[in-house]
């Protein structure tokens, strides 16, 4: 019995495997290794399994249980998340520092400012390459609204970009 749990795992998670992963890095944003994302994830996943009605809904399920996981990590991390920027800032090596790393950094800050709907729709789409519909069903919500929230992120991201450029040094976003 366990034998064919886990192989039906094993065969479910081989075909969505890339566009997990993909999620999962564009999601944790820095908040934890995505990695730990991942395996946290997928920990639960095999421990639910039973409960997947359908296969076809396994990477929805994936990320379903991967969204909880991250919303409890923040909420438990918020605090500590603050000082431990702060020591970073102050610590940190500017040789060290890739101009692409920062701008990856200045990203997932500027995502972070998004309402979560946004950010999630974005991430999903852009990153991940779920398609409208797909993120639709996702975020039990219609095609329209995720075009929208679509739309809207983009113009925030990009308010955010103008905006970086507006700030004096030593600020951020």
């Amino acid at each position: 019995m366990h034998q064919q749990k886990q192989e039906r795992f094993l065969k479910l998670y081989k075909g969505v495997h890339d566009r997990f992963e993909r999620f999962c890095r564009a999601r944790a944003c820095g908040d934890m290794p995505y990695e730990d994302l991942m395996n946290e994830s997928l920990l639960i996943a095999f421990q639910k399994i039973d409960q997947l009605e359908k296969e076809s809904s396994f990477l929805p399920f994936l990320i379903g249980i991967s969204r909880r996981l991250l919303a409890n990590h923040r909420r438990k991390q918020k605090a500590v998340a603050a000082a431990d920027e702060t020591i970073l800032l102050n610590h940190a090596d500017p040789e060290d520092q890739v101009n692409k790393q920062l701008n990856v950094a200045f990203l997932h800050k500027a995502l972070a400012f998004l309402p979560e709907a946004q950010r999630e729709a974005l991430i999903l789409f852009e990153i991940t390459g779920f398609s409208i519909k797909e993120i639709a069903q996702l975020q039990d919500s219609s095609e329209s609204a995720v075009k929208q929230r679509l739309s809207r992120g983009r113009k925030g991201l990009a308010a955010a970009i103008k905006n970086k450029l507006l700030l004096k040094t030593g600020d951020t976003l």
